[in-house]
């Protein structure tokens, strides 16, 4: 059975690198949006090892885990490789603290969600500037919303297609293939971490709740995105 379960890995990681290569093909460049949690290490790995010239960029919001740092260490260090770092802009952010204080984001959702759109919305749209196409790992299982996504779609909040390739991975695959290849991985993984963002913003699940419940834990659960994915259902591929 572990024969077959390698191998099926193999066809679906095969198929991630056809589709990332036909897509590099059609629109010429491409960006990936990389979150340095599980499904980055296996983006990052395909990516790397096949199609390098694929940008690669991370957002910096200045409220990472320590661990998180360490990640992005280990994993320029393993592929000789760097992946560009992107800032808030200083101002905004100096702006956004004084109007609601360095942990304003508790108050409301629209606090909250202004502090993502200053630390993490602002700096992604200047990282995909310019390119017809950007790629995330979101998978189906993560949450109700991202159920709903296509393989690719059109991106009408940001004006590009974006692309998953791990849409269809279970987490069981995610992390088979991290121990399969021995890929770095943030170690807050180990300690019920499934998702990882911001460290005021992130916290470890209890055993029974969702893989997403450790986001924005103390909001209702369909507002638990940070203006990167949708909320609702997607917009339709133009004509």
């Amino acid at each position: 059975m572990a024969d077959v379960a390698a191998l099926e890995l193999e066809h679906k990681a095969t198929a991630v690198r056809a589709q990332l290569a036909a897509a590099l093909g059609q629109h010429g460049r491409l960006v990936y949006s990389n979150s340095l949690g599980a499904e980055a290490m296996v983006l990052t790995d395909i990516i790397w090892s096949y199609l390098p010239q694929i940008d690669i960029f991370s957002i910096d919001t200045g409220r990472l885990y320590e661990e998180t740092y360490e990640v992005l260490e280990k994993l320029q260090r393993r592929y000789q490789r760097t992946i560009r770092v992107v800032y808030p802009d200083a101002q905004g952010l100096e702006r956004l603290v004084a109007q609601q204080g360095v942990n304003g984001f508790y108050h409301s959702l629209e606090a909250r969600l202004e502090c993502c759109r200053i630390r993490k919305v602002e700096p992604f749209k200047r990282a995909i500037a310019g390119f017809p196409a950007w790629i995330t790992g979101v998978r189906r299982e993560q949450s109700a919303a991202r159920a709903h996504g296509e393989a690719v779609e059109w991106d009408a909040e940001h004006g590009l297609y974006k692309i998953s390739p791990l849409l269809e991975w279970t987490e069981a695959e995610v992390w088979q293939y991290i121990r399969a290849r021995k890929l770095p991985y943030n170690r807050l993984h180990d300690r019920q971490f499934p998702s990882i963002g911001c460290s005021p913003c992130t916290r470890a699940i209890q055993p029974g709740e969702s893989r997403r419940a450790g986001r924005w834990w103390w909001e209702q659960a369909e507002s638990r995105e940070c203006g990167l994915h949708p909320r609702a259902a997607p917009a339709a591929v133009p004509a």
